[in-house]
């Protein structure tokens, strides 16, 4: 390879640092006696099952009017309080909140029925 020696040590060295084990190699001391690798490493990872949600919702959202999407963005991405978004909409505190109510109740269920 035309490296010097001083390289291929190095490199010989820093192999020694990359170890694998099969994740079904038993290791001993635990109290039942034996017990695999693959049950000490790794963790459910349960913000996954958010993707998922994500991706529906989404999909939902896009089938909204384009009125309830406003008011979805309004609320939830600008972060307007009901009075706020009532007042670029030009409507009352309390309709914004009848609106929010039906639209988040359609999500809901849309949800519901393809989760």
């Amino acid at each position: 390879m035309s490296l010097p020696e001083n390289e291929v040590m190095e490199a010989r060295l820093a192999s020694n640092g990359y170890n694998s084990s099969c994740l079904d190699a038993t290791i001993g001391g635990s109290e039942d006696g034996e017990a695999a690798l693959q049950d000490f490493i790794g963790v459910e990872d349960t913000a996954l099952d958010l993707v998922e949600d994500f991706h529906a919702l989404a999909s939902l959202i896009a089938d909204l009017d384009e009125r309830d999407r406003q008011l979805i963005q309004m609320r939830f991405v600008e972060e307007l309080t009901q009075a706020q978004i009532g007042e670029r909409l030009g409507v009352s505190r309390m309709h914004v909140s009848r609106l929010l109510s039906r639209c988040l109740a359609r999500l809901r269920e849309g949800l519901l029925t393809t989760g």
